[in-house]
């Protein structure tokens, strides 16, 4: 289980992550989403041990993971960037971590190098980032790592390449119990696989539960009605995310019980009245919206 407590970090005096608090239990595929420097890159190498907290902590199986080489050897951090020395080929790549990871799996690595369209004498640095992407993902699988972290790994995949790594990602935490933390701006391809999401803005955790139970606790609503009506009594008391009203029809995002808000709706007597579901994508908007990102004027 990874746990991060009270976890703030700060570069000088610039707070990037601020007093997060949440667990990524094993088995688990958990989603960072959140606007652009919200704090997720940093937050991946902080889980990593690459940048040490300036506050609260990070427990890996409940250990210290800063400056802990024995426990590093059971997370793979897949950067945003990958990075790739001149000269540097999957082969050579390959070779090298096997000294470094001690679950390496020399038949998983040439399994995986079957299934995925790239050259594994090629130089990397050469490679178009895609295919970088991919050889960064056959290593990561091949070394078998209990927590595998990946920075936007979807970034600048073709379709059938994306289904490739979401299915192997999905068979490896059924098969072993690997535990995954993703970034991605694509909500699309997380709603597919992820189990958990937390989204983050300025640095602060503002959302993090189950897929299933935010999608289940958010919900949008039309009503019409044919005469005025005081807005308030329709939605006072309810937790609004974001409201559009154009004459006497109302469009509103509210979280709670669903049914709680039609009989709310419903008592103020509409002519018409639907509810609709929501995206995980539109829900991340909405929730932004309210944590003071200023969605409506970016152009």
């Amino acid at each position: 289980m990874i746990e991060i407590k009270n976890l703030s970090k700060a570069f000088e005096k610039n707070f990037a992550l601020k007093k997060l608090n949440f667990q990524v239990g094993d088995g688990s595929v958990f989603a960072l989403v959140g606007s652009n420097g919200s704090g997720k890159s940093t937050l991946l190498r902080t889980i990593s041990g690459v940048y040490q907290p300036t506050a609260g902590d990070v427990l890996i199986d409940g250990k210290q993971i800063f400056e802990n080489p024995q426990l590093k050897d059971q997370i793979y951090f897949v950067a945003d960037v990958p990075f790739f020395y001149n000269g540097t080929t999957l082969d050579n790549a390959s070779n090298l971590l096997s000294k470094i990871y001690s679950g390496w799996s020399e038949e998983t690595y040439l399994r995986l190098c079957s299934i995925f369209p790239i050259d594994r004498r090629g130089k990397l640095i050469n490679m178009s980032k895609g295919m970088q992407r991919q050889a960064s993902l056959i290593l990561a699988l091949s070394a078998k790592p209990k927590y595998l972290l990946l920075d936007e790994i979807f970034d600048g995949l073709d379709p059938v390449i994306r289904r490739l790594v979401k299915q192997l990602i999905i068979n490896d935490v059924s098969d072993r119990g690997m535990s995954v933390i993703i970034v991605s701006h694509n909500m699309r391809e997380l709603e597919d696989i992820c189990d958990h999401i937390a989204f983050l803005h300025r640095g602060n955790l503002v959302v993090e539960d189950d897929v299933d139970e935010i999608k289940t606790q958010v919900h949008k609503f039309h009503a019409a009605f044919d005469r005025d009506f005081d807005q308030n009594e329709i939605i006072g008391g309810l937790e609004i995310l974001n409201i559009k009203r154009s004459g006497n029809l109302i469009s509103f995002t509210a979280k709670g019980n669903k049914e709680d808000i039609e009989k709310i709706i419903k008592a103020q007597e509409p002519i018409f009245m639907e509810s609709l579901p929501l995206t995980l994508e539109e829900i991340f908007m909405c929730e932004m919206e309210v944590a003071g990102y200023d969605i409506e004027n970016i152009k």
